[in-house]
């Protein structure tokens, strides 16, 4: 790694080599556990599971604006935003109304929401490209109509020196040079992954960028902020589906204690990032997990349905009761809840309309035919869809 020659490494003196040592911008991960591969490989492989699988359009667009919603709430709530997370939601959807003393905070997400779209916008162009400068935008961006500190300028690298809790951010003068380096630094890691190796150097580029700027501290304020923007470009620019760009910062947010112990300890260690990207790695691969499993469920449901027609139509079952069966199964589908039998023709507009002229006795002889179809099952709390039928189309496994 060559070094910034000119001006700004002149006028920097280099103090940080004394003061922060552990700014090293190495990685070095032969000799790190076993279980850090592993993460790695695991969050490499659902990353491309959940970027290969269609999903219907409203569950495509509920998991973009959940964990949009998620990211923007994490990020500015482990800064002191109080709004909870449905809250969030609210104001994204232009439901909350806060009073005039409270209306800051959602200022705050929308700072956060628009540099969102702003990466989004400039990764789908192919400008993921770090510098300086882009990152200077972002910060002046989160904190753009917010009541500052007296001297914190928006986007511009401080001139003082700052302590955050117990840990002092860099030597001021050290930062111009600190920020391009880390810059350089990024772009040679990131270019170090190929093909398949692709997402994974990008999360570990993504860690060690939300690291090393949390240590250099490069800004007056919205360093924390900055530096979650900075891991969610690293993500989006190498392909990473963009529900899954949000996790890290949901995991800091989630298990905040942590977050900042696992800070404490890579900077007194003397630069042992090993365990902070275990840390980091373990949320956003649990994290994966959670997604797929509303990918899973969003694929059970559409197996299910099909074979709900499959099994009329293999029957050969077209009459109008038959039709109207076929319905009742696919309303059953849609409830979470078992229904009771007086209460079948309140599942949906379309059952209102089927039973609203019939006895109760024609509601009760299309669930029997349905059971004996083995598409509906009964139990104490009513009539419920026989969905776990399907599991029996899995491939064998012994458990």
């Amino acid at each position: 790694m060559r070094d910034i020659s000119g001006d700004i490494m002149d006028k920097t003196g280099r103090q940080y080599e004394e003061s922060h040592p552990w700014l090293r911008f190495e990685l070095d991960l032969r000799g790190v556990d076993y279980r850090l591969w592993m993460l790695l490989g695991e969050a490499r492989s659902k990353c491309e599971h959940i970027a290969s699988v269609p999903l219907r359009p409203d569950v495509a667009q509920e998991l973009h604006s959940l964990y949009m919603a998620k990211g923007a709430f994490a990020t500015t709530a482990i800064e002191g935003n109080t709004l909870t997370e449905e809250q969030v939601r609210e104001h994204l959807a232009g439901k909350l109304k806060l009073p005039p003393s409270k209306e800051y905070l959602a200022r705050e997400i929308d700072n956060i929401i628009e540099v969102f779209n702003l990466v989004t916008a400039r990764c789908a162009a192919g400008n993921g490209r770090l510098s300086p400068e882009i990152i200077g935008d972002y910060n002046a961006r989160v904190l753009q109509n917010l009541e500052l500190d007296e001297g914190v300028v928006p986007g511009e690298v401080r001139g003082h020196s700052v302590v955050v809790m117990r840990y002092r951010g860099a030597p001021a003068q050290d930062c111009p040079y600190l920020l391009e380096r880390l810059c350089e630094w990024l772009d040679n890691l990131q270019k170090q992954g190929e093909g398949e190796d692709r997402v994974m150097f990008a999360i570990l580029s993504a860690i060690l960028a939300h690291l090393y700027l949390a240590w250099i501290h490069p800004f007056g304020d919205g360093n924390g902020r900055t530096a979650r923007l900075l891991e969610f470009q690293i993500l989006m620019s190498s392909g990473i589906p963009q529900p899954a760009t949000h996790l890290l910062s949901n995991h800091y947010n989630a298990t905040r204690a942590e977050y900042y112990r696992q800070l404490d300890y890579a900077s007194k260690s003397g630069g042992d990032v090993s365990k902070f990207i275990e840390y980091a790695l373990k949320g956003f691969v649990e994290g994966l997990r959670d997604q797929l499993e509303v990918i899973r469920q969003q694929q059970w449901d559409i197996a299910w349905r099909d074979f709900i027609f499959r099994t009329f139509k293999d029957k050969h079952l077209s009459s109008a009761a038959d039709d109207r069966r076929r319905e009742l199964a696919l309303a059953l589908s849609a409830s979470n809840e078992p229904v009771m039998l007086g209460k079948i023709w309140m599942l949906s507009p379309r059952m209102a309309q089927a039973y609203t002229t019939k006895h109760e006795r024609t509601i009760q002889r299309d669930l029997d035919a349905l059971i004996a179809l083995e598409l509906v099952i009964r139990t104490p709390q009513g009539y419920a869809a026989n969905r776990d039928k399907i599991l029996q189309f899995l491939p064998l496994k012994c458990d």
